[in-house]
């Protein structure tokens, strides 16, 4: 009997509570179309009571899916009950890629892959610093501070509201990570060659406090992951005084890389046109 396309088709995912909303489906199908792959990826909403039971069932043989991704609030579950995760995500706590071989479930996180992919995209050279300054304490900002480190930052400063919360990330990353208060940030600024949002400041529209950001080295580069708006109010106020910009929506774009290699067997891109495609599905959503 001929195998149907059913049992031809890899599929894949993206998982999350709610995920409606997840622009995962539209990249990674963009790439399956580009490498005419008989694949699907598809969005799969499950709640945290369902997620143990539904990695569980991803090492059946049976098993509709090849692997996935993880997102809010599945990430620090994803690591925990992963069989395998890999160092990445043994130092984050929390895990975004996930597949099987023979049986058995690997993690990884790739957050950090696509932010620093998205500077060498849209900046290259950006590394060529010293210092660096991030912005917020928060679980975004644990892969940020992973990567910069991973990439040979000497100095990453971390100025949060609550300083305690900085602190820990300092005692997690390492000696070269220094943690601060919201009061510090004039200070902290100064000679920074790289200045990255990880709070929710702008996100939707939203204002944000002004930031006087002449403090920071003359070729510096101003980032923020946040990418709804694309242009968000800290980028905004950095460009007004003169500053490089690099939008967050890269990170997204090449972080679903890694995945879909490890899932498809194809390395993908990130191009103009998908790009393209993801701001013209932003903008239908405005």
């Amino acid at each position: 009997m001929a195998d149907s396309r059913e049992t031809l088709t890899k599929k894949a995912f993206v998982t999350g509570y709610p995920i409606k909303h997840s622009r995962s489906p539209l990249i990674h199908n963009f790439w399956l179309n580009h490498f005419q792959i008989d694949g699907l990826y598809e969005a799969v909403e499950k709640s945290p009571e369902d997620f143990t039971s539904f990695l569980g069932s991803l090492k059946q043989k049976d098993a509709p899916y090849v692997g996935g991704n993880v997102t809010i609030p599945h990430k620090e579950s994803a690591y925990r009950l992963a069989d395998k995760p890999d160092e990445l995500a043994e130092e984050l706590g929390a895990a975004n890629t996930i597949w099987i071989e023979d049986g058995v479930l690997h993690a990884t996180n790739t957050d950090g892959f696509g932010f620093v992919a998205n500077l060498d995209d849209k900046q290259p050279g950006w590394e060529k610093t010293d210092k660096a300054l991030v912005l917020g304490a928060g679980g975004a900002s644990r892969a940020v501070i992973q990567a910069l480190r991973n990439r040979g930052i000497s100095e990453i400063h971390v100025v949060n509201r609550t300083v305690e919360r900085a602190q820990e990330l300092a005692d997690r990353f390492g000696s070269n990570v220094y943690a601060h208060s919201l009061d510090a940030l004039g200070e902290v600024l100064k000679g920074c060659g790289l200045f990255v949002n990880t709070t929710s400041l702008g996100m939707d529209g939203a204002e944000a406090p002004f930031i006087d950001f002449s403090p920071l080295s003359k070729n510096a580069v101003v980032t923020d992951i946040v990418y709804v708006p694309l242009q968000t109010p800290i980028m905004a106020m950095a460009e007004q005084q003169g500053f490089v910009t690099v939008d967050g929506l890269g990170m997204l774009l090449h972080q679903a890389r890694p995945g879909f290699e490890k899932w498809f067997g194809q390395k993908p891109d990130v191009t103009p046109a998908l790009r393209a495609m993801i701001v013209a599905d932003m903008d239908r959503h405005a």
